[in-house]
């Protein structure tokens, strides 16, 4: 019989709280808003359990087998919670954590010419499940943005320095309910100054350039607006928003953070 080493003893006497895998390629099942089927996306998976001091490792195949399976019977995204108790089960651990990061594509129609074209966004599903079962999870996005400056306006005699900004953010909310990506992505545009779009046209870029110029905002305007939508959703119990500015006249970013109370 083989020696399991990883279930050999420790006398170190330190616990790890995350040991796993992570960047494991997978399929990931999404549900999108107003379609009756889930659509499949690459993700990379990242997966990790408590380990006890006692033990000098974990089973790092075991978290392969388990990502195997689930994909074989198109589950994988579709049940995050059950995948995250049989790591618990399989790793004979306290706690488990998975993520899921991947690209959501979604059809957007330009502002004026209303040509359409695919915008992508970086997303996020991400669980834990605690020693006594209890689970949260946290539904994530990173959104392109412009943002216009408002002091450039108000003391140029012409025109206002803009940029492209991402909007990271992270909420969560309870089990029974439900908050699609696409109203979650629409959120954080209807907070810049103007979205972005992948097509535009001679009338679209006019539309976008005005729009900007009417609806200045620094990026602590727009991670307070974001902030005021999220505590206004009574589904939300817990958010995090980040943004960041790619100046266009300065060789560094604007950045703001603000996290709910915990």
């Amino acid at each position: 019989m083989i020696k399991d080493v990883q279930k050999t003893e420790d006398s170190r006497n330190i616990a790890l709280q995350k040991v796993g895998v992570k960047d494991v390629e997978t399929l990931l099942n999404i549900e999108r808003k107003g379609q009756k089927t889930s659509q499949k996306v690459y993700a990379k998976a990242k997966m990790s359990v408590y380990l006890p001091s006692n033990y000098k490792g974990t089973h790092m195949s075991r978290f392969i087998e388990i990502l195997e399976e689930y994909r074989r019977n198109d589950l994988i995204g579709v049940d995050i919670k059950k995948m995250l108790e049989d790591m618990k089960k399989r790793l004979e651990s306290k706690s488990a954590y998975l993520k899921f990061d991947f690209k959501y594509f979604i059809k957007k129609n330009a502002p004026k010419s209303h040509l359409a074209a695919l915008m992508c966004y970086d997303c996020s599903f991400e669980g834990t499940l605690d020693e006594n079962d209890n689970y949260k999870f946290f539904l994530g996005t990173k959104v392109p943005i412009t943002t216009l400056c408002p002091c450039s306006k108000e003391i140029s005699d012409f025109g206002a320095h803009n940029q492209r900004a991402y909007v990271s953010v992270k909420i969560s909310y309870p089990e029974d309910k439900h908050i699609w990506l696409e109203d979650l992505i629409a959120t954080v545009e209807d907070c810049s100054s103007c979205e972005v779009y992948s097509l535009l046209k001679r009338e679209d870029e006019k539309h976008v350039t005005e729009f900007a110029y009417q609806n200045p905002k620094f990026v602590e305007d727009v991670i307070r607006d974001v902030v005021i939508k999220f505590e206004n959703n009574p589904v939300i119990n817990h958010w995090e928003v980040e943004i960041e500015a790619f100046e266009s006249i300065h060789n560094h970013c604007a950045w703001a953070k603000q996290i709910s109370a915990q």
